[in-house]
């Protein structure tokens, strides 16, 4: 404060002090207009994808009543659709982390999480039993999966499925697909297996607790209790018998296991393995089929199981695969490996349900 009449006196500054103070005051001016210039355009932005988005919405249904859904039902199944940001994020952001097979499975296949597998396991023994048997699937390979996929049901996604895949049909690069899982998505609600707002999933629409598609839902999905309702949200006679319907309809078989871990003789021909990136499902497996051998030849080309043992004396047939490398891990894989690949077309995530199922298995729970 300045006592009155008291005189003040300024201490003089040089022209260079001037002109720096000049220039920093100058940028701080341009700093703060190009923020408000910034948040202005973008909330023009979000303004006009937003207005954009509800006229793709109309197209939406519009076309939903082509597909021979009513216009009560469309206007209910829409009502509460918004654009989801957040599903664009996670779709243009996914990791790209370069990783081995030797750092992936620590991860994915913790002793935690093999301690909660075997723990469910033998919750629910009785109905993974009953089940397994109706299907022609090792339980092990059901509880494997609900692991992975939801870590056992408690991480399913809580986005809107019909909001995520509006918003992923309208983003445009996959239009054609998240199209038709929309059309699943109203399938399902039509027949009333869950209601709209309880309909919620993965920012790019996969559901429950086995994290289904709704065209794979639509596919696979079993009302296990007979109660109407095939809920793979909260039902677990649902959930397990869906998992198990999945594997049978692509050709699980009971008598085989998924694939074991090999060891390569020095100067193998990796020629004969399939090769890493085959481009698509429908080219993996024709290698497959290029490739496959019986364990026999397999023995003879000097192939071995990890602790250099002799593999197995069945007449069974398998296919060489790396995960990563020549240099890295090598699998025999069986005919159960296809059905997994069928699940998701990774085989990191193929490697981790059997290195879990196996963990399961042994030592053998009582």
């Amino acid at each position: 404060k300045l006592e009155m009449g008291r005189s003040v006196r300024f201490k003089p500054i040089s022209m260079d002090e001037f002109i720096n103070m000049l220039r920093k005051t100058c940028i701080f001016v341009a700093a703060a207009l190009l923020v408000i210039v910034s948040s202005s355009y973008a909330k023009a932005e979000e303004k006009a994808v937003k207005e954009s988005f509800v006229s793709f919405v109309e197209q939406l249904k519009t076309e939903a009543l082509t597909k021979g859904f009513t216009n009560a039902f469309i206007s209910h199944s829409f009502a509460k659709v918004s654009f989801n940001q957040r599903a664009i994020k996670a779709d243009r952001n996914q990791p790209e982390h370069v990783e081995t097979l030797d750092t992936y499975l620590p991860k994915r296949v913790p002793e935690w999480k093999v301690k909660k597998a075997r723990s469910m396991y033998k919750k629910h023994q009785k109905l993974l039993t009953k089940i397994g048997t109706q299907y022609g699937v090792q339980p092990r390979f059901i509880v494997a999966l609900w692991g992975l996929e939801t870590n056992f049901g408690r991480i399913m996604g809580n986005y809107n499925v019909i909001s995520s895949l509006s918003t992923m049909a309208y983003e445009g690069r996959r239009a054609a697909f998240f199209k038709q899982q929309l059309w699943a998505a109203l399938t399902i609600l039509q027949q009333g297996h869950i209601s709209r707002d309880n309909m919620v999933g993965s920012w790019a629409g996969a559901m429950g607790q086995n994290q289904f598609m709704p065209t794979s839902f639509v596919s696979y999905a079993v009302d296990g209790d007979g109660d109407g309702k095939k809920d793979i949200w909260q039902n677990q006679v649902d959930i397990f018998s869906s998992m198990a319907n999945y594997l049978q309809k692509e050709g699980w078989d009971d008598e085989l296991t998924w694939g074991r871990q090999v060891k390569l003789p020095q100067d193998f021909d990796i020629s004969l393995a399939i090769p890493k990136n085959t481009g698509s499902r429908k080219n993996w497996l024709k290698a497959w089929s290029n490739t496959e051998k019986t364990l026999a030849q397999w023995q003879a080309l000097g192939i071995r199981r990890t602790d250099g043992t002799n593999l197995p004396k069945v007449e069974i047939k398998a296919a060489l695969v790396f995960p990563d490398d020549e240099n890295g891990r090598a699998y025999l894989a069986y005919n159960n490996y296809k059905s997994l690949m069928h699940w998701n077309l990774s085989y990191y995530f193929v490697s981790s349900v059997g290195h879990l199922s196996d963990r399961i298995k042994f030592p053998p729970i009582h």
